[in-house]
Order: C-alpha cells, then sequence, then structure tokens
C-alpha cells in the first residue's frame, strides 16, 4: 500500500469523523410558527443555511396560533413565534415559555373590515364580526380596540373563523366585519366594493411579535438559543442586502411570488437587535401589564401573572 493511498484514506476518515462529530453537536429544535408574513425570516434562515451555520438543526411546522400552545405542552415543538399576549396567555395557563427576541411589529398588516354602512366603532355594536379564536392575535387585536373605544365584547357577535377564510368570507358578501392579517388582509384591499379597513396596526399599535422557547428548553440549550437569535438576525441582513432572493424565498414558502411577500411586507416592521435591545429594555413590561388587562377582561386568562420577569430573557440580543 502507498503512501499516498495513505494519505488519502487517512484524510477521507477524518473528513468522516469530522462530519459525524458536527452532526452530534447540532441542536435539534422543531419551531411552530403560522403563514403570518413577519415570520418569514424563520423560513429564511431555514432555507438558506443559517441556522445550520449555528449549530442548529431546525425543523420549522405551520400550527395555527390556536393549537401551538398544546404543540409546546406535548413536546411537539420546543420554541415558537407567536404575538407578545399569547407568551402572557399561554404561561399563565400552565403552558410556560419565555421571549428571547422581538421579531416584528405590525405596522397595517392587522385590520378590522368593514361594510360600507360602519362609519365607526360604535356602529359595530350587534353587528357580526369574523375574527379567530380567543387567544389568537386577531382576537386580542379586535379586543383591544374595542376597548379603547369603549366597547365591551358582549356587544358584538362574532363568528370563528381563521385570518385566511375570514377576509375569503368578507370578500363574498358574509358578516359585517372581519380581522385579518397579511397576506390575507390585501384580498379585502383589493375589493373595496365589499368594504373598507376600519382601522390596523398603524391605528392601534398592539400586535408585537416574539419568538420564545420553554424554559427547560432554554436552560438546557442556551448555545442553541443564542444560534436561533444570531441566524434571524442574519436573516434580517439578507433581506437589506439581497431583497429580491429573499423575498422570493419567503414568499415560496407561504405560496406568493417574491413581488407578492415585498408588498405585504411593507405593512411591518422586522425588529433588527438595536431594535430588540430597546423593546426588552424598556417597552415589553409595560405593553404585558396592559396586554394582560385586555386578556382578564376577554376571558383569555383568568388571573393576572404574579410576576412578569420570567417572560422575557434578553440575554441573546446583547
Amino acid at each position: 500500500m502507498s503512501k499516498a493511498f495513505i494519505k488519502i484514506v487517512s484524510a477521507v476518515a477524518l473528513a468522516a469523523c469530522a462530519a459525524s462529530a458536527a452532526a452530534q453537536e447540532a441542536t435539534k429544535v422543531v419551531m411552530g410558527i403560522s403563514g403570518w408574513t413577519g415570520y418569514g425570516p424563520l423560513s429564511l434562515a431555514e432555507k438558506t443555511g443559517l441556522f445550520k451555520k449555528h449549530g442548529i438543526e431546525a425543523e420549522i411546522k405551520m400550527i395555527p396560533q390556536k393549537d401551538r400552545h398544546l404543540a409546546l405542552a406535548s413536546g411537539a415543538i420546543q420554541c415558537a413565534a407567536t404575538a407578545v399576549q399569547s407568551h402572557i396567555s399561554w404561561t399563565v395557563n400552565g403552558v410556560p415559555i419565555t421571549q428571547i427576541f422581538l421579531m416584528d411589529r405590525s405596522h397595517g398588516a392587522d385590520g378590522l373590515a368593514v361594510r360600507d354602512n360602519i362609519k365607526s366603532f360604535a356602529d359595530l355594536k350587534g353587528k357580526t364580526i369574523a375574527v379567530s379564536a380567543p387567544g389568537t392575535t386577531p382576537h386580542f387585536f379586535l379586543s383591544w380596540m374595542l376597548s379603547k373605544n369603549g366597547i365591551r365584547l358582549k356587544d358584538i357577535r362574532t363568528v370563528a373563523l381563521e385570518p385566511q377564510p375570514a377576509a375569503q368570507a368578507f370578500v363574498s358578501g358574509r358578516n359585517d366585519a372581519a380581522v385579518s392579517y397579511e397576506p390575507y388582509l390585501s384580498t379585502i384591499r383589493a375589493k373595496p366594493e365589499a368594504g373598507r379597513i376600519l382601522a390596523t396596526t398603524v391605528d392601534y399599535p398592539a400586535v408585537i411579535d416574539t419568538f420564545g422557547c420553554t424554559p427547560q428548553w432554554l436552560k438546557a440549550n442556551p448555545k442553541a438559543a443564542q444560534g436561533i437569535t444570531d441566524a434571524y438576525f442574519e436573516a434580517l441582513d439578507m433581506i437589506r442586502k439581497e431583497p429580491e432572493k429573499a423575498y422570493g424565498i419567503m414568499g415560496e414558502v407561504v405560496k406568493q411570488t417574491g413581488e407578492q411577500f415585498a408588498e405585504s411586507a411593507k405593512a411591518l416592521r422586522w425588529a433588527d437587535k438595536a431594535e430588540n435591545q430597546k423593546f426588552f429594555a424598556s417597552e415589553v413590561q409595560p405593553f404585558m401589564k396592559e396586554a394582560a388587562a385586555i386578556l382578564l377582561e376577554s376571558g383569555v386568562i383568568r388571573q393576572l401573572p404574579q410576576t412578569y420577569d420570567g417572560l422575557a430573557d434578553p440575554q441573546f440580543i446583547r
């Protein structure tokens, strides 16, 4: 056997060992999200290998918001992207989760569509509004807007529809109003003869999305949590530097063209590291307290959290 051959065999063996070690070191994590435009950077990080770069073997599952806490409780997922108030309600109702970074703020991407005869919030009394189940972001957003206008949930009628079918039902002539979000809200915007948008998150900035994981998983996998956070910020960099490529990838996940996805993304703001640091330093606690009051009033939780400290951990964004 020649020395050259032995060197080749040794090199192949070393490469195989290195690959095996890397595979063993990779931390597997299953994340629950939805087709909401704001969660696109997570799909981008998964599709472009950014998670793998940081030692994360990520699997993304599309799970409706109303079911995501059940997946967490069962161990089917370890982390989830959802709105801030969901982290509160899940934790209070026995499924603890800790927010580790801010993802996005809706800036017109969530809205309330109404028929033309409804001129103000006062006109909603006695009307039927299509909105997803209590505990979801659309239901919270509706409750928030009603509360700000002195209207209680008992003053209206609701029919349980998720954002996509709610928008479809509205443009087909069913129900007096509908709460939806992008990319489905554009279905209503594109058909003004069906009605108009009474209010959005530009008027009521109450939809803020964060990424969180179970406390047990975070305690056992701090390095992986840091990797997920870093991959998210790198995905935002890719969106800035290669927008056409990034929007195309994110759009494909939700069956949109890159142009369609880019259009829906105009109605939200993704949060970079500086925005994250500001949010966790001074904004998250006041918002959670106001959100918890809305959740209590709407019956989603039966008691306020004893403390808000464990609901957010900013160590991975410093």
